[in-house]
């Protein structure tokens, strides 16, 4: 492997994805949503700077190649894993991480098994943001998850009445109740928002590699 700085950025990326999982393992909430999301968005960026320096550093290699959308799909795959098994919005989470989820498998199986004609399946303009909008519909509600923990410690110890009084202006909010509950709703609506858009996305992407490859997978007589 060329160790550029490229190809360096990209390995750093594959190497985070796991890690995004083991944080929930050795930290608390919301400490452990505060430091994946950091993670998470470290990565996403250094997706951008990988591919942009190594064309215009003229350092394009094809391990980079390899490497990139594994890594890729790495932190999405077990981004969205955790998602699901942490988020109390997991019931609306499903249909469209399934959906993504089977995509990516169904596209890797077919570039495996086109093998050396896998070269018609080259990336799109519109898969690259759809990974984009799946990137960021996970960093949102990853956001999330920090914004209902922070709500759940403020209101700790305090019965519904206690905060429906606070939230319609009755008694004082000295807890300021009102913009955490606002931000964990907003960004629990928009990640969920976004991550429907990447389905939708991901799912005409699938089409359309799918349909590329179909003259490669007829019989021949």
């Amino acid at each position: 492997m060329t160790w550029n700085l490229p190809n360096i950025l990209t390995a750093l990326r594959l190497l985070a994805a796991p890690l995004v999982a083991v944080i929930f393992l050795y930290f608390t909430r919301p400490y452990a949503d505060f430091f994946a999301l950091f993670l998470f968005l470290g990565a996403a960026i250094t997706d951008w700077f990988d591919g942009y320096l190594a064309r215009t550093w003229k350092q394009e290699t094809k391990i980079g190649a390899m490497l990139d959308p594994i890594a890729d799909k790495a932190m999405v795959v077990i981004a969205l894993a955790v998602i699901l098994g942490y988020s109390t919005m997991t019931p609306w989470l499903v249909l469209p991480a399934t959906l993504i989820l089977f995509r990516e498998v169904f596209v890797s199986g077919l570039r495996e098994f086109l093998g050396d004609v896998a070269g018609t399946l080259k990336v799109t303009q519109l898969a690259k943001w759809k990974t984009t909008v799946q990137m960021l519909a996970i960093a949102v509600l990853f956001s999330q998850g920090v914004f209902e923990h922070y709500l759940t410690a403020s209101t700790w110890g305090m019965d519904d009445q206690m905060i429906a009084d606070m939230l319609l202006g009755a008694v004082e909010d000295t807890q300021g109740l009102g913009w955490k509950l606002s931000a964990m709703e907003w960004s629990g609506r928009i990640g969920l928002t976004l991550l429907w858009v990447a389905a939708g996305l991901t799912a005409i992407t699938g089409w359309d590699y799918f349909r590329k490859a179909m003259p490669f997978l007829k019989e021949t007589a």
